[in-house]
């Protein structure tokens, strides 16, 4: 489950053509993940991310919904 997600755009991002990904876990304790993220497009950076993601156990509300 996503607790927290923030992006920062930094220039516009082109729909046509290739785009690349980068992402990588910044710290991961216990069901709790937090990942930084790029995004780049001929080679610039177009916008960066930083997300907080939380694993959910039987009894959490959203446990069923995926």
């Amino acid at each position: 489950m996503t607790a927290e997600f923030h992006v920062t755009l930094r220039r516009p991002t082109p729909t046509g053509g290739e785009l690349t990904l980068k992402a990588r876990v910044v710290s991961s304790e216990g069901d709790k993940v937090v990942v930084d993220a790029t995004l780049e497009a001929n080679g610039k950076v177009t916008s960066t991310c930083r997300g907080t993601f939380v694993a959910v156990r039987e009894g959490h509300p959203a446990y069923h919904r995926w």
